[in-house]
C-alpha cells in the first residue's frame, strides 16, 4: 500500500487550487476557456469587479503560465489573454470537479 505524504504543504492538489484561488481567477479561467478574453470584457461580464482586481488576477495568473498575454497592434490597439499550454492541459482537470459539485 502507497503511503501518503503527511506534510500537506507538499500536496500537488493544494498548490494547484492556490494558483486559482481567489474571487476572480476561475471566472477569468471558464471564460478563456471559450478564446480569448480582454480586459474590459473581463470587466463587463464579471459584476463587482474592479480595474485593480481584475488586473492583479491576471498579472497572477500570467506569472503562473495559466495564461497568455498577447497585444493585438492593429488599431486600436489592445491585448487578449489565452490560455497557455500550461492552462489548457488543467481544462480536463476543471470538468471533472465540475462534476462532482
Amino acid at each position: 500500500m502507497e503511503e501518503i505524504e503527511s506534510d500537506p504543504a507538499q500536496c500537488p492538489v493544494e498548490g494547484l487550487l492556490k494558483q486559482l484561488s481567489g474571487k476572480w481567477k476561475p471566472q477569468i479561467f471558464r471564460m478563456a476557456l471559450a478564446g480569448p478574453v480582454r480586459f474590459n470584457a473581463l470587466l463587463r461580464v464579471l459584476e463587482g469587479s474592479s480595474k485593480q482586481a481584475i488586473a492583479v488576477a491576471l498579472k497572477e495568473m500570467e506569472q503562473q503560465n495559466l495564461i497568455d498575454k498577447k497585444v493585438i497592434k492593429l488599431k486600436p490597439l489592445h491585448i487578449e489573454y489565452t490560455l497557455s499550454e500550461r492552462g489548457k492541459s488543467l481544462v480536463v482537470i476543471f470538468r471533472q470537479l465540475e462534476h462532482l459539485v
